[in-house]
């Protein structure tokens, strides 16, 4: 029965000498006919089996070759060698799943990254997104526990939606019309009568105007899932497929949303940091000798643990964004015309002027309130001085901004306004009107971009590293 496996990150920790445990997993390494390094992804470290002479026939050790499968049972004993403190003698090999030595591309040699991505499929078999990978489902568990503790309700919002949450049109199409021969009304266009959905569908890019629904019911909601975005953008921080963790709470203001934005952060930053030491130790370890070949300029100030432990223990800076425009404007950078893109108020902040806020003046994440309301949503509340709304950014080091979220818009004659100079049809989001003619209530959400959240606890600095199976431009492989 193969369930009576132990797993190798059990059996180092508990290190029970002198027991007789099976193990199965892969090979990484077979020296001298003799020593086997098994990993079986349950954490970075191998364990040594130790074949004695005799034990299998010459046909069998020509099998045991990197990435073959192997059962091994034995008896756990020390180590006389150095790098581990236990190690199994084998009194039995049996092989699972050979591996050609001559067609595996994963020998034990360092590979790069870019390498392999072009190997997706494989990649998880390695030390560095075997430990990417362990660490982005303890966040995952973390952003579950964190909500489940404080009483929110898990709302599965749709992903086939009829609906564009931010108003940007760059969205992926659902049909089942013939696409070679689609149907035309008189007016020239698309008739989506006979479409599975009666009318033109798409793929979300977020579950924020479903979770209000939730949250004027609930008081608390969170939604954690796929979302869409059609950009054509071929960049280290951008995916067309990635994953949102999306708040809504009745009885919330930008402050109170603020605090749980940071507070949440907080909490799934620990977890990872107290659950999966081991792995973030490795990829520290990782980055510094990456680092190693840049520019000192490059380099980042802290270490990947020393990182996460400073935004553990140090307050959000909170500023405006007025505020922030100021401190752009005054600085060295901008006078001397380092920024690539313009700097004034009202322009929408790229990742450089993000990125100087949070590593060059305050070196520390920022939240950055009262955006101006034409480069924000429709959805979000108005401020009194009729300029700005009330929004909030969190900017990290490393990636910018990490979330985006505000206090929701509950006064509906000011909604509908507004809805109405962004040319967004009452009529189609009559449902969503419905929850400020209904007991409408002030109520405040956010986003967080998993992977973002992801690359930011890893170390890792393309966001193509930290999700599975990537779908940028041009590719979609698997």
């Amino acid at each position: 029965m193969f369930n009576k496996r132990t797993k190798i990150k059990q059996l180092l920790n508990e290190a029970s000498i002198g027991k007789e445990t099976t193990v199965m997993g892969w090979v990484r390494t077979f020296r001298n006919n003799q020593f086997i390094a098994l990993n079986d992804g349950s954490t970075n470290n191998n364990l040594q089996i130790v074949v004695e002479l005799g034990l299998a026939d010459e046909a069998t050790l020509k099998r045991i070759t990197t990435g073959a499968s192997i059962k091994a049972t034995g008896v756990l004993v020390e180590s006389l060698g150095k790098g581990q403190k236990v190690e199994l003698k084998a009194t039995a090999i049996e092989i699972l799943g050979d591996c050609d030595p001559e067609k595996y591309p994963l020998q034990p040699k360092k590979h790069s990254l870019e390498f392999l991505r072009e190997i997706a499929h494989l990649r998880f078999r390695t030390n560095t997104f075997g430990a990417v990978f362990r660490v982005r489902h303890a966040l995952a568990f973390a952003v579950h526990q964190f909500f489940n503790q404080k009483g929110f309700v898990y709302l599965h919002t749709p992903i086939i939606t009829a609906s564009d949450a931010e108003g940007a049109g760059e969205m992926f199409q659902v049909t089942t019309l013939p696409l070679n021969n689609l149907p035309k009304q008189s007016n020239g266009t698309i008739d989506f009568s006979d479409d599975f959905f009666g009318k033109a569908t798409n793929l979300t890019v977020s579950g924020q105007l479903e979770g209000e629904l939730g949250a004027t019911a609930f008081s608390e909601i969170y939604t954690f899932g796929p979302t869409f975005r059609a950009e054509n953008s071929n960049t280290a921080r951008h995916l067309a497929e990635f994953w949102m963790i999306e708040p809504e709470m009745a009885f919330n203001d930008l402050e109170d949303n603020m605090n749980l934005a940071e507070e949440f952060i907080k909490y799934i930053i620990g977890y990872a940091l107290k659950n999966n030491s081991e792995d973030i130790e490795f990829l520290d370890a990782r980055l510094k000798e990456e680092e190693k070949s840049l520019p000192q300029d490059k380099r980042s100030e802290f270490g990947l643990i020393e990182k996460l432990e400073f935004v553990l223990n140090n307050a959000f800076e909170r500023i405006t964004y007025t505020e922030a425009i100021d401190i752009l404007l005054n600085s060295s950078h901008y006078k001397k015309k380092k920024f690539k893109y313009e700097v004034s108020w009202g322009i929408d902040m790229q990742s450089e002027h993000e990125r100087y806020l949070v590593e060059k003046h305050f070196k520390r994440p920022v939240i950055v309130t009262d955006y101006p309301k034409d480069i924000k949503a429709f959805y979000m509340r108005q401020n009194d001085d009729g300029k700005t709304v009330a929004a909030m950014d969190i900017l990290a080091p490393g990636i910018g901004e990490i979330v985006g979220g505000s206090q929701r818009e509950e006064r509906l004659e000011k909604l509908e306004t507004r809805m109405k100079e962004m040319h967004i049809p009452a009529e189609e989001m009559n449902w969503y009107l419905d929850t400020r003619r209904f007991g409408s209530v002030p109520h405040a959400g956010f986003g967080l971009g998993f992977e973002r959240m992801v690359l930011f606890v890893t170390g890792m600095t393309n966001i193509r590293d930290v999700i599975p199976f990537a779908r940028t431009p041009k590719n979609c492989e698997f």
